[in-house]
């Protein structure tokens, strides 16, 4: 039998053991370091953004955005349901309420169609989700945003190097919080970012940052004492997390090219096998969009079809994992949210939807994955 295939392994590129030794030498353990600059700085150069800022996780850089959009209890925000549960806890910690609207049918993102009638007097920000690392339909969401004074904040936790119209996912709205999780195309086994791109919410963020201090005032010489000044929390990761993900922004064109080959790859074999069977359905990108090839999907015909394919792969030795079970049939979601119009095509694709084995360096093992698919969808 052959050795176990993963759904994921987490990337190294050779430089994570010199960087950390390099902050252990330094003495320099705590966050905001030389290591966490230096990554800010990546992220503000590459994305074109006014601030960067790292974090714990994704989760944690959600719940600055949340506290940036000013939300108070009552408040609400639009989102789609097919999303991991921090898009919309990060809102419910604020008591404001998660506005679920469907999802488009080709790239799985939120259909912008359907944002507008969401609106009610109550709503504040929306907060979109570049589900497999396609951007949404960020011009028309843009624009409704402009028409009634909104936030836009990206969740792109899967999509960083991802662009859209060729500008930068995370540079497509107000603000945008990034995943660094061992599961994305680059790690530092847990990590965000909270990226900036009105200059308006920069002060704030550090803010925040700094556990609702004026740190940052201080250290750069404009108070005589730094103190408490706002909500906040420790948002910031030690140096150490910093250092490791130094080492892989380094190789994040390599990590990304490397990936897309493997998506690529998938979305050709798996053309023939669609067109002939009627059995699957390949994920759409958009003419406009360039992602990042974090996730090959499949849509099965149905549920059954979806579980049973789930279940003989993993006897054969490969993880193919389902997706988001819906937020808004979740029972926190029953309890804190509420939803827009049918979610019909989010339940449809929920129960259909399985993840392919995608990792930095799986090579030829993804030929396995394509014979061991296709004879489970031939059968």
């Amino acid at each position: 039998m052959s050795a176990p295939l993963p759904f994921n392994r987490p990337p190294l590129t050779g430089r994570e053991l010199e960087n950390l030794r390099d902050v252990l030498q330094r003495r320099e353990l705590a966050g905001n370091g030389t290591y966490t600059q230096a990554c800010q700085d990546w992220l503000k150069a590459r994305l074109g953004v006014a601030e960067a800022l790292l974090t714990q996780s994704c989760t944690a850089a959600l719940e600055m955005a949340a506290i940036l959009c000013g939300l108070a209890p009552g408040d609400e925000v639009i989102m789609p349901s097919f999303t991991f549960v921090s898009t919309a806890n990060a809102v419910v910690l604020r008591g404001a309420v998660p506005v679920f609207v469907d999802v488009r049918g080709d790239t799985l993102n939120i259909d912008e169609k359907l944002i507008e009638a969401a609106i009610t007097p109550r709503t504040k920000a929306i907060f979109v989700v570049h589900y497999a690392g396609v951007p949404c339909e960020m011009d028309a969401v843009n624009e409704i945003a402009r028409t009634h004074g909104l936030v836009v904040v990206e969740d792109a936790a899967q999509a960083l190097l991802s662009t859209y119209n060729e500008r930068q996912a995370g540079a497509l709205g107000d603000i945008a919080c990034f995943s660094f999780h061992d599961s994305k195309n680059v790690v530092s086994g847990e990590g965000g970012a909270l990226v900036i791109k009105r200059a308006d919410f920069v002060e704030r963020a550090h803010v925040l940052w700094e556990k609702g201090t004026n740190r940052k005032a201080f250290l750069k010489g404009e108070v005589d004492k730094y103190t408490w000044v706002d909500v906040g929390s420790s948002f910031l990761p030690s140096e150490l997390t910093a250092a490791f993900l130094g080492a892989q922004l380094e190789y994040a064109d390599d990590i990304t090219r490397d990936r897309l080959a493997t998506w690529e790859f998938y979305h050709h074999a798996f053309a023939e096998l669609e067109r002939r069977s009627n059995q699957i359905v390949r994920p759409v990108v958009p003419p406009k969009v360039r992602h990042n090839g974090h996730l090959y999907y499949l849509l099965l015909r149905d549920g059954a079809s979806r579980d049973a394919t789930i279940e003989r792969l993993r006897v054969g030795g490969i993880v193919a994992p389902f997706h988001y079970v819906p937020l808004h049939s979740a029972p926190a979601g029953v309890k804190f949210c509420r939803t827009s119009g049918s979610l019909a095509i989010t339940d449809d694709v929920a129960a259909r939807l399985i993840r392919l084995p995608l990792w930095y360096g799986i090579g030829d093992l993804a030929g396995r994955v394509v014979e061991a698919v296709s004879r489970e969808v031939l059968r």
